[in-house]
């Protein structure tokens, strides 16, 4: 059986279905269901559709053929217009530890700074120990608290990074 190296590319509408099944999965295990999770977010069933415009990008990670995760940037909102959030980043289990974290989180800073960002802004998990190791090794800094006004009351931990 041949394997094929995972890759990174823009979403498509086809992939809507599949990104929106690994969010809900994704989120799920970690119990991040109900109000105040962006699990809830309208945008899950339409990430291609949501992240049309200049200041927005979504890429997704495919692997032997499938898509198995992915993540983008968007204007914060109710934010900062310099600042962009990181949004949607998800991977199924099977292809996490293969450092297409790192990549997705490296590509999306660059695009973001091509976009005129001079701060990147996530929200996550504590539980989601793994997310938060990346973030800081690829050099976002933990705040005290969120920035802007994203909906997601159940997030607990906070970070940003200048560009």
């Amino acid at each position: 059986m041949q394997t094929t190296t995972p890759f990174l590319r823009p979403i498509q509408a086809a992939d809507n279905a599949t990104m929106a099944k690994i969010v809900r999965e994704v989120m799920t295990a970690y119990g991040a269901v109900g109000e105040g999770f962006s699990i809830m977010d309208p945008e899950v069933d339409d990430l291609h559709g949501n992240y049309q415009d200049e200041k927005s990008l979504y890429l997704v990670l495919e692997h032997e053929g499938q898509v198995v995760g992915g993540g983008g940037i968007a204007p914060l909102a109710n934010g900062d217009p310099n600042v962009c959030e990181l949004k949607k980043m998800y991977f199924l289990p099977a292809v996490r530890g293969m450092g297409m974290g790192k990549k997705l989180v490296g590509d999306l800073l660059l695009a973001a700074k091509e976009r005129g960002y001079a701060t990147c802004y996530l929200e996550t998990l504590e539980r989601m120990k793994e997310a938060q190791q990346l973030y800081q090794k690829m050099g976002f800094e933990k705040l005290c608290g969120s920035m802007g006004n994203t909906g997601h009351c159940g997030c607990d931990a906070f970070y940003a990074k200048k560009l």
